[in-house]
């Protein structure tokens, strides 16, 4: 535990960078989600680089920048600095793993478009695409404002 508390302000600053990427993605999924949906034809040379785009969004940047979170997360945690059964710190856990699921959501979607299978609507990613906002918010007014 010495050596997670003398690294302390790296790992914090590490699991910043990789929430911003990590949530860069899931902004960005979901829109190129619509765009697929409205611009690319099943079968469309389009519709091949909306799969190329959207599995190396995935695979590249969200992937990753969310394992880099959670483990800086977890070190953070393990580190004690934190009061991990502190009212706003499990508000803001259970926001995290909704993010996580959201993640794992978008995975599913990705795979269903690969396999031309989409069946669902602009409008459904346009609402989608809100869903890691309000997430987001929830978790920044938990970590820096810690109202509980």
């Amino acid at each position: 535990m010495d050596f997670i508390a003398q690294f302390y302000l790296w790992i914090k600053a590490i699991h910043v960078m990789a929430v911003i990427a990590w949530m860069a993605g899931l902004f960005y999924l979901p829109r190129l989600f619509v765009r697929h949906v409205t611009h690319a034809p099943i079968g469309s040379e389009m519709s091949e680089v909306f799969k190329i785009m959207e599995n190396k969004l995935y695979r590249v940047i969200m992937n990753p920048a969310m394992m880099t979170a959670w483990i800086c997360g977890i070190l953070m945690i393990a580190s004690g600095v934190t009061d991990f059964l502190a009212p706003w710190f499990l508000v803001k856990f259970v926001f995290v793993i909704a993010m996580t699921i959201f993640h794992i959501w978008c995975k599913k979607r990705l795979v269903e478009f690969a396999e031309d299978s989409n069946t669902r609507s602009s409008r459904h990613y346009r609402f989608a695409n809100e869903v890691p906002t309000i997430l987001m918010i929830v978790i920044v007014i938990m970590v820096i404002v810690k109202p509980f």
